[in-house]
């Protein structure tokens, strides 16, 4: 090492006196930056390296990239995840290649197809095999500006890839899906965590945040040559009304100074001087620029999160058009509200909003005549929710009735198990007490991971006086405080004339309240006619005059059919004798799998000599092969995991 770059490494540099003048070089290289349309990398401040930057593989190339890369290169987007295996866990990799490789992301829209470096039909299940003891995995969404043209995104990836490894010094493997789906084609890329000697793949932070996108923009630019002057002002041109954060107001926040922006001529880039005018002027009618003087502009704080969040919003709205099609739909996007409110419809569509983070959406044509936009939780299972199929969202600020009866239970702060069964067993007998109590310590163990209240000893719990309403707030963090219920798979179409407790008769002897005419709505009206024929047919209701007399214990009867029909068929498949379940019976097995009726989805418990069919929720498909207890009550199980001839394991 040389005696100069010891001095940089150990001399010290105290950090420069506030509101101090900009140096004169300083100042050329910000407008030399400006004019380039480059980011602006030193050794300090916004552009200058940071801490660990340099740590892992690629930092001395990410130096390098990008220097032949002129304001008229091609542009590229890189979004990058990177995922840690231990924590996500095994099925997070298979539902992220499940997703990406989904129907309609083709070209033509077939369903997406994986590839490799060397091959155009890649093996997911071996590439997760080979990645299945990997501490961590990066996942990338890459993006040219200008996919359409490039047409083979197979070879432009495969070529990204080469560049990579080359940069990083290691071979990698990966797998990539193309999507055609949307406005922008790009390619889901999962790369291992591992390099070619098997020990763990470290990128340096400098590679991942513009390295690579860089590498990607320079293969562009050489495929497809540079950007015209007329393409680049076309491109200005479009953003100058979009409802989201551009690249002309990043042009305008670095031309910033003292929170004005000096636009009079000769101030900036001539050929961007019309634009960035143009883009001021649309900002001021959204309320959010002003022109304080002739040439001198003021940019509102919240601007750049405000149309972030709008650009989020039209994207929605283009979504739910997509889901829709042809039918006449108001729009509406389930977010948090004072009042709770709740919405019941059919699975119009799903995916993923984030596709990075797997955080999906349902578009819901609901029975009020709406379309609604519902975001799901980060660890909600898209595969749980079939198109088609009948689903209730709900949102609010309620507090639970679980919380406050723990509030009101407690006794200077402390609430005591043993007190809540004593009462439960008085003022709950359709309950057994002991399960009722344990629903409530569930919660407060939920509550206790988020430090709302302590566990003081077995049974003994300490709660704040002002639980219902931390509770509520908590709940209200978690999955934008909306949950969803699928109240049943398979569409009304099919539930007319099932022999099975379905959905539309809970409507028939529920309440059917709030369901249009128009829309959904109006087509939920015509299947519950359809429906009561059909039970006039089967005898289990009678029309006397404008009214319809349901038979007794309608749904335990249609459930009833429903179950021995499929239980039939398993005991001639397996052998096995069929055991039916008294309501309020507890009852246990081995759960071997789960069958899809009329009335729901039902679990397959065998005990060695014969099996019953018990409510699935599917919480309980993680538990497949594993001996579980459950108690049925009015067509809905409490589970237990353990079980040993009838008795709970604990």
């Amino acid at each position: 090492m040389s005696r100069r770059s010891d001095d940089d490494r150990f001399r010290v540099r105290p950090s420069a006196p506030k509101n101090r003048p900009p140096r004169f070089v300083s100042q050329v290289l910000k407008e030399a930056s400006k004019a380039s349309g480059l980011p602006l990398r030193g050794r300090h401040g916004k552009g200058g390296r940071r801490p660990g930057a340099r740590f892992g593989r690629g930092h001395v190339a990410a130096r390098f990239t990008g220097h032949a890369l002129m304001a008229n290169a091609r542009r590229a987007t890189i979004k990058t995840r990177l995922v840690n295996l231990r924590k996500t866990g095994p099925r997070s990799i298979e539902t992220h290649l499940r997703y990406i490789e989904r129907e309609g992301v083709g070209r033509d829209g077939e369903p997406g197809k994986a590839y490799g470096p060397a091959t155009d039909e890649a093996d997911l299940a071996a590439f997760r095999e080979r990645g299945s003891e990997d501490r961590h995995q990066f996942r990338f969404i890459v993006s040219p500006e200008d996919a359409d043209a490039l047409e083979d995104l197979h070879r432009y990836t495969r070529s990204l890839m080469s560049r990579m490894e080359a940069d990083l010094g290691t071979r990698l493997d990966w797998v990539a899906v193309d999507h055609w789906n949307t406005d922008n084609p790009h390619t889901h890329i999962v790369l291992r965590g591992r390099d070619d000697a098997g020990k763990d793949l470290i990128i340096a932070r400098d590679y991942i945040a513009h390295g690579m996108r860089e590498r990607a923009a320079e293969l562009a630019t050489e495929w497809l040559g540079p950007r015209t002057k007329r393409e680049i002002q076309q491109t200005l041109q479009r953003e100058v009304e979009q409802e989201r954060w551009t690249s002309l107001d990043r042009v305008l926040q670095r031309e910033m100074q003292d929170g004005l922006i000096h636009l009079r001529p000769f101030a900036v880039n001539t050929s961007q001087r019309g634009v960035l005018i143009g883009r001021l002027q649309y900002l001021q009618r959204l309320g959010l620029a002003q022109e304080s003087q002739a040439g001198v502009w003021t940019l509102h704080d919240a601007a750049r999160p405000v149309l972030r969040a709008m650009g989020e919003r039209g994207d929605i709205v283009r979504t739910m058009q997509r889901a829709m099609g042809d039918a006449r739909r108001d729009f509406l996007i389930f977010e948090p509200r004072a009042k709770a409110v709740s919405v019941v419809g059919r699975i119009a569509a799903k995916g993923f909003a984030d596709e990075l983070h797997d955080r999906g959406y349902l578009v819901v044509d609901g029975v009020d005549g709406c379309a609604h936009y519902v975001a799901l939780s980060v660890k909600a299972d898209l595969s749980q929710y079939p198109i088609g199929g009948i689903v209730e969202a709900r949102i609010g600020n309620n507090a639970r009735a679980a919380d406050q009866t723990i509030a009101e239970l407690a006794s200077d702060g402390l609430y005591r198990t043993e007190q809540h069964v004593a009462i439960a067993r008085v003022e709950r007998p359709d309950r057994d007490p002991q399960e009722y109590v344990t629903a409530h310590v569930r919660r407060l163990e939920a509550l206790r991971r988020a430090g709302i209240v302590e566990r003081v000893a077995e049974g003994v719990w300490h709660v704040p006086t002002d639980l219902p309403e931390r509770g509520r707030q908590y709940d209200a963090r978690r999955a934008n405080n909306s949950a969803v219920e699928l109240h049943s798979q398979l569409p009304i179409e099919r539930q007319m004339r099932a022999i099975g407790a379905t959905w539309l008769d809970r409507q028939l002897i529920g309440d059917a309240g709030g369901t249009s005419d128009q829309g959904f709505g109006g087509e939920v009206r015509a299947a519950l006619r359809q429906r009561v024929d059909f039970l006039v047919e089967q005898g289990l209701a009678e029309r006397r005059g404008q009214r319809v007399m349901f038979a007794r214990n309608l749904l335990a009867t249609l459930r009833s059919r429903d179950v021995e029909t499929a239980a039939k068929g398993i005991a001639d498949d397996t052998g096995l004798a069929y055991r039916p379940i008294a309501d309020g019976e507890r009852v246990g097995g081995v759960y071997r799998r789960s069958v899809q009726l009329a009335s729901g989805r039902f679990a397959v418990l065998e005990d060695g000599s014969g099996f019953s069919l018990v409510p699935w929720p599917h919480a309980t498909e993680p538990r497949l092969g594993r001996a579980l207890t459950a108690v049925v009550r009015d067509g809905h199980a409490s589970w237990t995991l353990g079980w040993r001839r009838g008795q709970l394991l604990r």
